[in-house]
């Protein structure tokens, strides 16, 4: 299985249960997330041998229904989508020319299940952010330092047996990150190998107890930001 295919199944994992009711009809979340990928396929466009350039700003318009139901998940949707589209733009080797957003609208002429994605690119500056993504959660990192643990007063707090409750502690300067095993009894590990100290690279995985962190650095712009758009062709999917 491929690594968007596990993201497809994780975003199919998160909203069943407990939303299984808000989804008997309607609009799903996989629908979203393939639209998006169908829209950096269609709309690449190559500049050079090494150069492939794709939207950065997406405006999904939904129907009344389909908008109420999914702004009613909260930013869960958005997050999870967000990395959809990372891992996808990765895999295919695509740039972005800005910070990545996804904004979702209210589009009354569209019937429920419907939807209609505004794909574009907006020239600037990409703000990177660190992240730490686990158990299908994505948490933003500060500048400075973050302690995971089994403590309540660890900044990350994971119910595992197998944790300290100051266990690890991740450090980003603004431009760097780095990992550091605070004493802990079972150890960290960072992509397999236990370590005492390490700088952390995109995509390392570190293990505390039975939790894996995935570390990323992704591009994020504010979602209000019109300025600098190009204009793009529209299509419904």
């Amino acid at each position: 299985m491929g690594i968007l295919d596990k993201f497809e199944r994780g975003l199919e994992r998160l909203f069943n249960g407990a939303f299984a009711k808000t989804f008997r009809s309607g609009l799903q979340p996989v629908e979203i997330s393939a639209a998006l990928k169908r829209a950096l396929d269609t709309k690449a466009q190559v500049v050079s041998r090494e150069r492939i350039l794709v939207p950065n700003r997406f405006h999904v318009n939904l129907s009344p229904a389909d908008y109420e139901r999914m702004t009613g998940l909260g930013t869960s949707l958005t997050d999870e989508l967000l990395r959809v589209v990372e891992q996808h733009a990765a895999s295919q080797h695509y740039q972005f020319a800005g910070g990545l957003s996804i904004k979702l609208l209210e589009d009354d002429s569209l019937a429920e299940g419907q939807l209609d994605i505004d794909a574009r690119s907006v020239q600037g500056q990409v703000a990177w952010t660190p992240v730490l993504d686990f158990d299908g959660e994505r948490v933003h990192l500060r500048t400075g330092s973050t302690i995971i643990g089994r403590g309540s007063d660890a900044d990350i707090t994971i119910s595992d047996s197998g944790a300290s409750r100051k266990h690890a502690e991740i450090v980003w300067d603004g431009k760097r990150a780095g990992v550091r095993d605070l004493g802990s009894t079972n150890g960290t590990k960072l992509n397999g190998r236990n370590i005492s100290r390490a700088a952390l690279e995109p995509d390392s995985v570190i293990e505390i107890g039975r939790h894996a962190f995935t570390f990323r650095v992704v591009p994020q712009a504010p979602p209000s930001d019109e300025t600098g758009y190009l204009p793009t062709q529209r299509g419904r999917v």
